[in-house]
């Protein structure tokens, strides 16, 4: 049994870290911009392989591949956003990946993935908003009314916009990955 279950341990680090590289080449290549009024906020598919872990080997994992992504993004590709960047994206994708993680982990059907998906999708566009409020104003030395100013034509459907492309996007390819990489992890 101590066999199998280091087998596990090893199987499940090593999907897990696929998934972070896959997330990390994601953040570097895909930047696409959603909203012609604010340019600056560009989409990006990272979140779809941390979605697919935290669903695939539980909200735990899901947590430790997006720690390691935030880090690693903090440091190269979004190294300009310094701490403000990585603690906005750590706690929105937190959002989106934990509330469908749990949701699923508790009952692990089609219908039960994509209720979770739409709350974390409307959760983390929920979270963003006194997030963005908060720090958006510092990082862009704009000050705070700017930002409000940006939350409806801008923000709060930039942000639906990302969770749910991303949402939607896992959705597609959560079955076929799981179907696959299942034969592979050790219950």
């Amino acid at each position: 049994m101590k066999n199998g279950k280091t087998l596990n341990n090893v199987v499940k680090t090593a999907i897990m870290a696929m998934l972070t590289a896959l997330s990390i080449v994601l953040v570097c290549t895909v930047h696409i911009p959603l909203i012609p009024s604010a340019p600056f906020l560009e989409y990006d598919a990272a979140d779809i392989p941390v979605l697919i872990g935290s669903l695939l080997l539980g909200p735990v994992s899901g947590m430790v591949i997006l720690l390691a992504v935030c880090i690693i993004q903090a440091i190269t590709v979004s190294a300009a956003s310094g701490w403000i960047g990585f603690l906005m994206h750590f706690i929105a994708s937190s959002v989106l990946i934990l509330i469908p993680s749990i949701i699923y982990k508790r009952k692990k059907t089609t219908a039960s993935l994509i209720v979770g998906l739409v709350i974390g999708t409307l959760a983390m566009t929920a979270v963003m908003i006194p997030l963005n409020l908060v720090f958006t104003g510092i990082f862009l030395g704009a000050g705070t009314q700017a930002v409000v100013q940006m939350l409806i034509p801008a923000i709060i459907p930039f942000n639906l916009l990302k969770a749910g492309i991303n949402s939607a996007v896992t959705f597609a390819v959560f079955t076929p990955i799981k179907t696959i990489l299942k034969k592979y992890v050790i219950k």
